[in-house]
């Protein structure tokens, strides 16, 4: 049993019985009690678990399961509702500029807002911040307290955007396009992560398809050519397939195809198909589409709808999305809309890719369209905050560049990233801009 390092072989095992009931298929309760019965052992052996894990194959779907949910793009765009597919897209090569920078540096102001409370919830921080007599948040966190994470995204220490999993995507986004253009294939993405990216920078369910990948690959394996596909890397001991992982690398593909929110989606879709399966690759691919629609159109319901238009219409992230336009008009404010969001939600992982997304789109609908007002939302709603912080940022960095916060920052990107070292935000929107005209203009 190959794992990722992150769990142990039985906690994955029960991570996986998780996915499976989430994903809509029928766990018979011997397999569960099986589970229990190893998790009540102290020394479970290997070969038992892998025995459990091999009855889980095939199990069937739940008879009355109203979703459809495939993996495959021609058959999510079948399922996909109306939409535009292209915007017209009227700017200036000054005006793409500012906005690719705008882009950069409110994802990287809200990563950095979120890194130090990453995995904290909503009343945990809440709590520290009224203690501090600073609710609500406008500012990076003050450190002082050992419960925080990141002490260099601290407000005492705070200078650049130290290393951290969401830039460096969107530094692979970068890469792959200079180096490949719109051609690039999913196995682009992986050999990209192979050559730059360290394995103790990768997490859940990326480490667990590079770890899938390279096993059936010539260079680490022996088989030639390598027998690795999307659907083996995406799903072998991969229980975090429907996790945040994919939708935190979106923001690049929205850049490379500002105004063309269909070619985002598609771009998304090659990124995430590998690591991810059914709500993962939708979640990659609406945050995509409605980066790249944030080129053209402000208003945040309709950045939605557009986003919506490029995945299933009858999957449970869809669903998700349309419930939180419902709740934008019942809701007062965020707080109210976050109640819901728990409610409704509350039971799913705080990396699982649908509560994460409204998280998102909860900063949207009741901020005020400022990088430092919206990434301080996505940060107190709790959850994956560096990655929610980081995505409302970019959306919001394109519709206005302004921030105080970014300031602190000095434009400057310091990633842990093989062959890419200290740069700056300025730069990397330069090089952005290349590669959208690039792909404007094949």
């Amino acid at each position: 049993m190959l794992i990722s390092g992150w769990q142990t072989p039985l906690e994955l095992l029960r991570e996986e019985l998780i996915q499976l009931e989430q994903e809509g298929r029928v766990v018979p309760d011997s397999l569960r009690k099986e589970v229990e019965t190893l998790v009540a052992e102290k020394e479970p052996w290997a070969a038992r678990i892998e025995e459990v894990a091999a009855q889980l194959t095939g199990l069937p779907m739940r008879p009355e399961w109203p979703y459809e949910e495939p993996d495959e793009l021609d058959e999510i765009r079948r399922l996909r509702p109306a939409g535009p597919r292209v915007l017209s897209l009227n700017l200036s090569d000054g005006e793409m500029l500012e906005r690719f920078h705008g882009a950069w540096r409110g994802r990287c102001v809200g990563c950095a807002l979120g890194r130090p409370v990453e995995g904290k919830t909503r009343d945990w921080i809440r709590t520290l911040l009224i203690a501090r007599g600073e609710w609500e948040l406008n500012d990076f966190f003050r450190g002082g307290d050992s419960r925080l994470w990141a002490p260099a995204s601290q407000r005492e220490n705070i200078r650049c955007m130290e290393p951290d999993d969401d830039i460096h995507y969107t530094l692979i986004g970068l890469r792959v396009m200079e180096k490949k253009g719109a051609d690039f294939r999913w196995d682009d993405i992986a050999n990209c992560w192979n050559s730059h990216l360290p394995y103790n920078a990768i997490c859940t369910a990326e480490t667990q398809a590079i770890l899938n990948y390279n096993m059936l690959h010539p260079r680490c394996s022996g088989y030639a050519p390598s027998i690795a596909t999307p659907e083996f890397t995406r799903r072998h001991n991969n229980p975090y397939r429907e996790w945040i992982g994919a939708a935190i690398r979106a923001d690049f593909w929205g850049y490379a195809a500002a105004g063309n929110p269909e070619l985002a989606a598609e771009f998304a879709y090659r990124d995430g198909s590998w690591t991810h399966v059914k709500n993962g690759i939708y979640s990659e691919m609406f945050v995509a589409a409605l980066i790249s629609a944030a080129f053209v159109e402000s208003d945040p319901v309709r950045l939605v709808e557009i986003g919506l238009s490029e995945i299933p219409a009858n999957c449970r992230i869809a669903e998700a999305v349309r419930r939180a336009l419902e709740w934008r008009k019942e809701c007062a404010d965020w707080e109210s809309f976050m109640e819901k969001i728990d409610r409704h939600y509350g039971t799913l992982s705080w990396v699982h890719s649908i509560n994460n997304l409204l998280i998102v789109l909860m900063a949207l609908f009741y901020g005020d369209s400022t990088i430092d007002r919206n990434t301080a939302l996505a940060v107190m709603g709790g959850a994956d905050t560096d990655c929610n912080g980081a995505t409302a940022g970019s959306i919001t960095g394109i519709l206005n560049p302004v921030s105080r916060l970014a300031e602190r920052q000095n434009d400057t990107v310091e990633p842990q990233f093989i062959g890419e070292g200290t740069c700056r935000m300025r730069k990397l929107a330069e090089r952005t801009l290349a590669v959208w005209k690039q792909i404007r203009n094949r």
